[in-house]
């Protein structure tokens, strides 16, 4: 392993080595590589990429190309627009419900976007705000997911798992199916539900083994719910609906969700790029593939070195994980009292004493398309070289818009 790591930076420092710091590199073979291990724990089941998790379109297109890999799963209305627009997917899924009445203004005037786009929605309130910006009978068919809350209530108040969809039971999934079809000027396509307490929550995280136990125990006993549950609102809703599909799971559940007979595809994105979340997986680790550089710029000790720059903090509950790592040279490590600075980042540890102003130290983040709302450009590393590529916000797309 550190033979490997000592190699990643020689040809990173390499490919770079003519380009100015701070900068976003992505490692296409490692990315190939990760889009290859997922396709296997699949089973055979078609992909569909989180886009929040890439933000770099010629990214996007390149893992699309796979024969595995279909669909995109979008953050909002507008960035499915722009992804369709562009001709990077005709089958766009927005993970989350919109409210965009300009987006859906311009959805709903659109035939091509209408036929390309699954909105999703956990209540008719969301079809009433549609509604309110184009009747039914002014625009096509809008295209609608039903979202299933996958979270585990195992008892009374307690609630283990992301606070989503308001529907849980399979009997509330199923009025609700009745409801959205009587609507007129909508096709209930698709349906999600996404276990963030499983695919998204690392059954290992380092140096906390009585956390990771209790982790254990709980996905133990959530997953077996979940599957039951799941199976029964799927049901439920066909009663009412001729779905497309069914989509769950993420990179950190792909070959549990694969095994659920009731799921036909299954969301993964972070997994390409192998953020440091990843890490405390036990199934499966993404080969990092993603990182930043930032030069040393000044020697305060002999045992400290310091680079430009450094806080790019990972959204989240805040804490060390959301913090990025120090990756090369292997040896490096936060100063415990300052972590990493909006303006400077102190580091310490054995390789520390080496590095001389100007040198390079390669970052990994914490989560996986965040890094790319710190760049216009992500540098794609083949062998040597090095081509620079817009992200998100380098095209002009701004992510949260």
């Amino acid at each position: 392993m550190i033979a490997e790591r000592s190699e990643l930076q020689k040809r990173l420092d390499r490919a770079t080595a003519d380009l100015e710091t701070p900068i976003a590199v992505v490692d296409l073979a490692a990315f190939d590589a990760n889009a290859a291990a997922l396709s296997l724990r699949s089973a055979g089941k078609p992909i569909r990429v989180a886009s929040k998790s890439v933000r770099v379109r010629a990214l996007l297109e390149r893992v699309l190309q796979r024969p595995d890999w279909s669909g995109i799963m979008a953050y909002t209305l507008p960035e499915a627009i722009w992804l369709v627009r562009n001709g990077v997917s005709d089958d766009v899924l927005i993970g989350y419900p919109t409210v965009d009445r300009a987006a859906i203004a311009e959805l709903t005037a659109d035939p091509q976007l209408a036929a390309a786009i699954t909105l999703m929605v956990d209540s008719t309130a969301h079809l009433d705000l549609i509604d309110a910006v184009t009747a039914a009978g002014k625009r096509p068919d809008v295209r609608i997911c039903l979202e299933l809350d996958a979270s585990w209530k195992p008892a009374g108040p307690l609630h283990v798992g992301v606070r989503r969809s308001p529907v849980h039971s399979a009997a509330q999934a199923g009025e609700l199916a009745r409801r959205l079809v009587a609507r007129p000027g909508f096709a209930l396509v698709a349906m999600m539900a996404y276990e963030a307490h499983i695919a998204g929550v690392g059954d290992m995280p380092p140096g906390q083994a009585l956390r990771a136990r209790a982790i254990r125990m709980m996905q133990r006993r959530a997953l077996p719910e979940l599957l039951k549950r799941r199976m029964a609102a799927v049901a439920a809703v066909r009663e009412h609906a001729d779905l497309e599909f069914v989509n769950g799971g993420g990179t950190g559940s792909m070959a549990l969700t694969a095994a659920d007979p009731s799921v036909t595809e299954i969301a993964a994105g972070s997994g390409l790029l192998g953020p440091t979340l990843f890490d405390g997986y036990r199934a499966w680790r993404p080969t990092p593939a993603a990182f930043f550089g930032l030069s040393v710029v000044r020697r305060p000790a002999p045992n400290i070195a310091t680079v430009l720059g450094g806080g790019w903090i990972a959204s989240g509950q805040t804490g060390p994980s959301r913090q990025p790592t120090p990756w090369l040279p292997e040896g490096l490590r936060f100063k415990s009292d300052e972590g990493a600075g909006e303006v400077q980042t102190p580091l310490v540890g054995p390789a520390a004493e080496a590095l001389r102003p100007g040198d390079r130290v390669w970052f990994r983040h914490a989560k996986a398309g965040e890094l790319c709302e710190h760049v216009n450009q992500v540098h794609l590393i083949d062998g040597d070289t090095a081509t620079p590529t817009p992200t998100y916000r380098g095209e002009g797309y701004a992510f949260l818009g």
